[in-house]
């Protein structure tokens, strides 16, 4: 990987294991389909949601006055973990840190506390001292997370991952931020924003219905031909759950989830260019010595040329989510 921090996709996967090798303890991520309170609450505990979105072009992101939802709590910015982004393509990973960081006190709850582990703990001593901005610089500087983020990033031999700010214009360009309950208030955390935004009172019970409302609004903004969001609830480990409960159904689909997860996040670790590199070379002989290879190619651009015709009549391509 490169020194700098690359894109990671939006995947429950992902991010479950990210903490996992920052040595987080029994915590996962679950993806929500819907913007229905009541599946979210059916996840209890629940210690915040991430919502990746494209970032907005048409008009200004950012504003030092106010918010288009909520207010701006400049003071809540030295009381709580809140860091500036100031490194490229991080935001999915600073967004899991803005609701991790925040719950750490063993005194709130099962809800309010999360065992983050000796490497995050030191992390988060040394920056709530420091203001935003330089929290934001030493996230950038904190090898041992950017180099377990880069870890989940697929690999491209064509892209350079490391170059694209979110705040560009760029058709293509998406965000991560997040939201939490911290001391009886709702926050969006987002690293791009000069300060936490407030969205007003909020207890560990509200908090689906309150969080699910703010994202419609959000939501809403957009044309309605915008279906590119992308929702992931942090929750305790299911698993805690299913033992607790004796429920065997749910235990064993939890542990098939995790044996998907890791054979997905280890495709993910390798490019299969040279692979599928020599497979082709091996076919093109084999049609070669067939005789066969010119009959090859003209089907091969008979069915290339239908699967074009057939998405230009469903109004183009699909578009894969990262961010």
């Amino acid at each position: 990987m490169s020194g700098g921090w690359n894109t990671i996709e939006s995947d429950a996967g992902v991010f479950t294991y990210l903490l996992d090798n920052l040595g987080v303890k029994d915590v996962q991520f679950e993806e929500l389909l819907s913007l229905d309170p009541s599946e979210l609450a059916t996840l209890h505990p629940v210690y915040g949601v991430i919502f990746l979105f494209k970032y907005p072009t048409d008009r200004p992101y950012t504003s030092s006055d106010k918010p288009l939802d909520g207010v701006f709590d400049h003071e809540a910015a030295d009381n709580i973990f809140f860091a500036a982004q100031t490194i490229q393509n991080a935001c999915g990973t600073q967004a899991l840190l803005s609701v991790l960081l925040n719950k750490t006190d063993p005194t709130a709850g099962e809800a309010g506390y999360v065992d983050i582990g000796e490497e995050l703990k030191e992390f988060r001593d040394f920056t709530m001292v420091l203001p935003p901005e330089f929290r934001g610089e030493a996230l950038s500087n904190a090898e041992r997370i950017r180099d377990v983020h880069n870890s989940f990033a697929r690999s491209s031999p064509f892209v350079d991952e490391t170059t694209r700010r979110p705040d560009e214009e760029s058709e293509d360009a998406f965000h991560f931020i997040a939201y939490t309950p911290i001391n009886g208030k709702l926050y969006e955390l987002d690293g791009l924003q000069p300060a936490p935004i407030n969205h007003g009172e909020c207890n560990q019970e509200e908090f689906p219905a309150k969080v699910m409302d703010v994202l419609q609004r959000r939501i809403a903004r957009y044309e309605t031909s915008e279906i590119r969001f992308n929702l992931l609830a942090m929750t305790r480990d299911l698993r805690i759950r299913a033992r607790e409960l004796g429920d065997m159904d749910l235990l064993a689909r939890e542990e098939r989830k995790r044996v998907d997860w890791r054979f997905e996040n280890a495709l993910r670790k390798h490019n299969f260019v040279g692979f599928a590199g020599e497979v082709l070379k091996g076919v093109v002989a084999q049609k070669l010595k067939e005789g066969k290879y010119d009959e090859w190619i003209e089907g091969a651009k008979g069915k290339m040329q239908k699967r074009i015709d057939e998405r230009n009549a469903k109004g183009g391509e699909d578009v894969e989510m990262q961010g």
